[in-house]
C-alpha cells in the first residue's frame, strides 16, 4: 500500500459556512495566531456550523446542540475557513471543549476546506461535562491559504451539547520532541524462538567491551550464560549495540528473559506453538477485510459488522459501478474481494500480489520437504466456507479471485480482456467509518497493463491449484488468464495515471516487463505451452538480477515468477539456472542479515526505509526460505527463521509489528474500521495484523510532526493517524502469512 489521504468534510457540510474578515491576532515575536476570534467573548463570527445546528454564546463559549441520528462525524460540524499554513512550519493546535452529557467524542481536524478535503492533522478528544483543555503540535505538509479548522461532532445516536473556547492555531512554535518508549535495552523476539533454531538478541549499550549475559527461565533461574559480541554503531538505528547468541539452549518453555548490562528483556517462549497460531491468524485477517459480506461475530468475536458496499444505504454499492467520466459507457458488478488496507478501495495490482502470495503459501505446503498442507486445510481458519472439503486458505483466496475476475473488461468493449486498475470512492473519506456506512459514489478506473497481467498471473496460478476441488472454476480462471494475456500483448503500455489518487491510491507503475514475465511464468507452469515457455526464456527479466535490497512488492513482481519457476516442477529448459539464481539471491540476503546487528535481511540504500518495510523484510526472508526448499542447507532455514525476530520485537523500537504478538505490539494501525483509538466501540486490528513499519519518507502529517530527522528504524509511530508508517495492507499480511507458515513448518 502506498498512498493515503483522509477527507475533511463533505461538501454538504460546507454549505453552512459563514465568513467575516476579522483581523488575525498576534501571539508573540516569533509565534503567529492563525485563527480569528478563538475566545468567543462577544460573537461566534467568523466560525461557521453545518445547517443542522445554530451556534450560541454561553458564558464566553461557542456552544452547539448536536442532533442525534446522524450517520457520520462530518454531518454536524463547527469550523473556520481560509486559514493560512506554511509548509514545514510547526503549529500548536489547542482548545478547551466540553460535552454534555459525557461520553461523546469530537473529531478535531486541520485540513483542506475544498475537495478533496485532505486532512493534515486530526485528534479525537472525548471531553468531560466540565470541560478539558487539549494541545497538539503538528508540522504542515503544505503551503495554503485554504486550510480549515473544524470540529466534527456528528455520527451519534443521541443528542448532546458541544462547547468550545480558547481555540488557537499558533504558528512558529518549536516542533514537538517525540521520545519513543523503547523499554529494556535487551531486544529480543518477544514471541518465540524455535527450540532447534537460531536464538539471537541485540543489546543497546555504551560498553565497548563484551559483557556477560544470562538466560533465565520463568522462575528466574539462570539456565544459560555467555558473553556479548560488540558490534559498534548500527547504521539502521544509530545505536551502539552488541549481539547476543544463545542458540545452544534448546529446551522448550515459556516466560524466558535475557539479562545483560543490568537490563532484563521482555519475556519470550522457546517453542513452536506461537507460530502455529500466527500461521492461522495471519490468514484469518483476510476474512475481516472482506467486502460484500457480513462479517460474523461468531466466527470473529468482536469483529462482526454489516456487509459493506452491497447497495444498502448509505452505501452506493459495488454491484453496478460505472467508470470515471470518459473511461467507459458500461457498469460492472465488482462486489466481493478484500478491502485493500485502511480504506474501502479495492485494487487489482495489490490484490494480485497478495493473492499470489497466499496461493504460493499453499502451493509450497504441497511441494516443499517440510510442507504440511493440512495445517491450512478445511476447517482451520473458521471462515463461512469451512466444511466444504476445500482447504480454507483456497476458500479465502477465492473471495479475492472472484473479484479480480469481475474487474475484467467485458467482451465487445474496446479494451475487452483487460482489467480495470481499481475501484474506490470518488473522494477520500474520514476515520472512523465502517464499510457499510461509506456514503461515497464508487467508480471504476481505467484498465492498465499491470492490472491485466496481475489478473493473468493469479488466475493462471489458481487454475492449477483449484483443479482438484472445482474443475469448472479452474477452467474459468484459465480462460480469463488467457484472455488477459492476449489483451495485455495488444495493449502493452497502458499505465495507471500517477495523479489518479483522489479517493484511493494511484498505484502507478511505468514498467510492465516484470508483470509480463510473471504472467508468462504462471501460464507456462499451468499449461506447459510453448508460447509461454518462449516468452519466459526470451524475456530479459528471466536472467536479470531481480533480488534487490527492497525485495518484491506490487510494483516489483519479477520475483513472483522466478520463485514459482524454481519451486513448481516443469520441463523449462535451464530450470537449474533459475533455481541457482534464487539461491544466489538468498546468499545476498543472508550476507545482509549477518551484517545487520538486528539480524534482518534488509539494508536499503542510504538507510532509507521504504513504505511497508516490515513486509519487505519478510519477502526477502521468503527468498531465503525458498533457497532452503531448493537446497536443504541449514543456513537458509536458520536465516529465514531468524528474519522473523525483527518483526516480532528484535528491533530498535523494541516493538512487535504484529498485533497481539509480543508484550508490546502495534495495535493502532491506520484503518477506518479497526479504529478503537478514535471510537471505543470499534476494535483494534485483529491478532496477526502486520503494521507497515518504519518509513523514512514519513509522508503523513502526524509522523512528520513527531519523526522529523528520524534514523531508519526510528521512522515509525504506532498511531492511527500515521498512514505512512502504520497502515495495514493485504499484500503486507500475505508476506507475514507466508513466513509464519514456513517457520511453523520447521517445528
Amino acid at each position: 500500500m502506498k498512498r493515503r489521504r483522509t477527507a475533511l468534510l463533505s461538501l454538504a457540510a460546507l454549505l453552512g459556512a459563514a465568513l467575516t474578515g476579522l483581523p488575525v491576532q498576534q501571539a508573540g515575536a516569533d509565534e503567529v495566531e492563525q485563527l480569528r476570534n478563538g475566545a468567543f467573548d462577544t460573537t461566534t463570527d467568523p466560525w461557521w456550523t453545518t445547517a443542522d445546528v445554530t451556534p450560541a454564546l454561553l458564558d464566553g463559549r461557542l456552544c452547539a446542540d448536536v442532533p442525534g441520528g446522524t450517520a457520520d462525524p462530518w454531518d454536524t460540524a463547527v469550523g473556520q475557513n481560509d486559514v493560512t499554513l506554511v509548509k514545514g512550519e510547526s503549529y500548536r493546535f489547542s482548545f478547551t471543549a466540553s460535552a454534555a452529557p459525557e461520553g461523546h467524542a469530537a473529531r478535531a481536524i486541520v485540513g483542506l476546506q475544498d475537495a478533496p478535503y485532505d486532512t493534515w492533522y486530526e485528534a479525537t478528544p472525548q471531553p468531560s461535562a466540565s470541560g478539558d483543555s487539549y494541545s497538539y503540535t503538528f508540522t504542515s505538509p503544505v503551503d495554503t491559504d485554504r486550510a480549515q479548522v473544524a470540529f466534527q461532532v456528528g455520527g451519534g445516536a443521541d443528542a448532546w451539547r458541544f462547547c468550545l473556547d480558547d481555540v488557537s492555531l499558533l504558528g512558529g512554535v518549536p516542533p514537538e520532541v517525540y521520545e519513543p518508549d523503547t523499554g529494556p535495552r535487551v531486544r529480543v523476539n518477544q514471541v518465540a524462538y524455535l527450540p532447534a533454531g537460531p536464538k539471537n538478541a541485540t543489546l543497546v549499550t555504551d560498553a565497548t567491551a563484551k559483557v556477560p549475559w544470562q538466560l533465565k527461565n520463568a522462575g528466574g533461574t539462570t539456565v544459560a550464560h555467555g558473553w556479548s559480541a560488540p558490534r559498534g554503531t548500527d547504521v539502521s538505528s544509530g545505536q551502539h549495540v552488541h549481539s547476543l547468541d544463545f542458540g545452544a539452549y534448546r529446551r522448550p518453555g515459556t516466560g524466558f528473559t535475557l539479562v545483560a548490562d543490568g537490563e532484563t528483556s521482555r519475556p519470550f517462549d522457546i517453542g513452536t506453538a506461537a507460530y502455529e497460531r500466527l500461521r492461522l491468524d495471519a490468514v484469518k485477517y483476510y476474512y475481516t477485510q472482506r467486502s460484500g459480506i457480513a462479517i460474523s461475530d461468531g466466527l470473529r468475536p468482536g469483529y462482526g459488522r454489516p456487509a459493506g458496499h452491497l447497495d444498502a444505504a448509505p452505501n452506493q454499492g459495488d454491484a453496478n459501478v460505472p467508470c470515471q467520466p470518459g473511461v467507459c459507457d458500461y457498469t460492472r458488478d465488482v462486489t466481493g474481494g478484500w478491502y485493500d488496507a485502511g480504506d474501502h478501495g479495492k485494487y487489482v495490482v495489490n490484490g494480485g500480489i497478495a493473492t499470489w502470495e497466499l496461493l504460493s503459501t499453499y502451493e509450497r505446503s504441497l511441494l516443499a520437504r517440510t510442507g504440511r498442507p493440512s495445517k491450512l486445510g478445511d476447517g482451520t481458519l473458521a471462515v463461512p466456507e469451512s466444511g466444504n472439503h476445500v482447504p480454507d486458505i483456497l476458500d479465502e483466496a477465492r473471495w479475492e479471485l472472484e473479484f479480480l475476475l469481475r474487474m475484467q473488461v467485458p467482451d465487445g468493449q474496446p479494451l475487452a480482456g483487460m482489467a480495470h486498475h481499481k475501484i474506490h470512492d470518488q473522494q477520500w473519506t474520514g476515520l472512523p467509518l465502517l464499510p457499510s456506512d461509506d456514503p461515497q459514489p464508487r467508480e471504476l478506473h481505467p484498465p492498465s497493463t499491470q492490472a491485466t497481467l496481475n489478473l493473468a498471473a493469479t488466475a493462471a496460478q489458481a487454475a492449477r491449484l483449484y483443479r482438484p476441488y472445482d474443475r469448472a472454476f479452474a477452467a474459468k480462471a484459465l480462460g480469463a488468464a488467457r484472455k488477459a494475456w492476449t489483451a495485455a500483448l495488444a495493449h502493452p503500455d497502458r499505465y495507471a495515471d500517477p495523479n489518479d489518487g483522489t479517493g484511493g491510491g494511484a498505484y502507478p507503475d511505468s514498467d510492465a516487463s516484470d508483470e509480463f514475465y510473471w504472467a508468462a511464468a504462471e501460464l507456462y507452469l499451468t499449461t506447459g505451452e510453448r508460447q509461454f515457455e518462449t516468452y519466459v526464456l526470451n524475456s530479459p527479466v528471466h536472467t536479470a538480477d531481480i533480488f534487490g535490497s527492497l525485495g518484491f512488492d506490487w510494483g516489483r513482481t519479477a520475483a513472483a515468477g522466478r520463485l514459482d519457476l524454481a519451486a513448481v516442477p516443469s520441463r523449462l529448459p535451464g530450470r537449474d539456472r533459475v533455481r541457482r539464481s534464487v539461491v544466489t539471491g538468498a546468499d545476498r540476503y543472508l550476507a545482509t542479515l549477518t551484517s545487520q546487528p538486528y539480524g534482518m535481511p534488509y539494508a536499503p540504500a542510504d538507510n532509507v526505509y521504504d513504505w511497508g518495510s516490515s513486509h519487505q523484510v519478510l519477502n526477502n526472508a521468503v527468498v531465503i526460505s525458498a533457497a532452503y526448499d531448493i537446497t536443504g542447507a541449514a543456513r537458509y532455514r536458520d536465516g529465514a527463521v531468524q528474519s522473523m525476530d525483527y518483526v516480532l520485537g528484535r528491533n530498535a523500537l523494541n516493538i512487535s509489528y504484529v498485533t497481539g504478538y509480543g508484550e508490546v505490539s502495534s495495535h493502532r494501525q491506520h484503518s477506518r474500521w479497526y479504529a478503537h483509538e478514535l471510537d471505543p466501540s470499534l476494535p483494534d486490528p485483529p491478532a496477526g495484523t502486520l503494521a507497515g513499519g518504519p518509513n523514512s519518507g514519513i509522508q503523513d502529517p502526524y509522523a512528520q510532526s513527531r519523526l522529523q530527522g528520524c534514523v531508519g528504524q526510528f521512522c515509525y509511530i504506532d498511531d492511527i493517524q500515521s498512514w505512512s508508517t502504520n497502515e495495514t495492507a493485504i499484500n503486507w499480511n500475505a508476506a507475514l502469512a507466508r513466513m509464519a507458515s514456513f517457520v511453523a513448518d520447521q517445528g
